[in-house]
């Protein structure tokens, strides 16, 4: 299995300071700063980017499911809602939410939360978040 590889880079302080976050596939590069990261600036943040990782291996995961249950999903759609919070110990990510909608001809709304289910607990993401709770919400459209 191919190894995935990205990068990031800051310069100056962390309060005027900025870096760059960019994709070896070259597919993506984006600014980040305090401002993108911890404020509403313009730019990415790490948080954004885990959000982004973790609702494409989800659809990916969910599909693959229904796919192996013998359903064949027209549609799965992710948003992923990564919750940055400060603690006493500083900044934690306490909570991923997980809002899916999908579109599966022939299957029953306890089936596809079944397989919705299944799909969280074995996206290698989520599998990577492991001490992160990880809440969702799946729809059948």
């Amino acid at each position: 299995m191919p190894i995935r590889k990205a990068s990031a880079e800051w310069k100056g302080t962390l309060m005027e300071g900025g870096g760059t976050i960019s994709l070896a596939s070259g597919t993506f590069a984006g600014q980040y700063s305090f401002s993108t990261r911890f404020e509403e600036g313009v730019g990415t943040n790490p948080e954004e980017l885990i959000g982004a990782a973790h609702a494409g291996c989800y659809s990916m995961a969910l599909n693959a499911g229904l796919g192996k249950a013998g359903y064949a999903p027209t549609r799965v759609s992710t948003q992923a809602k990564v919750h940055l919070e400060k603690g006493a110990g500083g900044f934690t990510i306490p909570r991923i939410e997980l809002i899916t909608e999908a579109e599966v001809p022939d299957i029953d709304e306890a089936t596809f939360q079944e397989q919705a289910k299944s799909a969280k607990e074995n996206c290698p993401v989520s599998q990577a978040l492991a001490g992160v709770e990880i809440l969702l919400t799946a729809r059948l459209v």
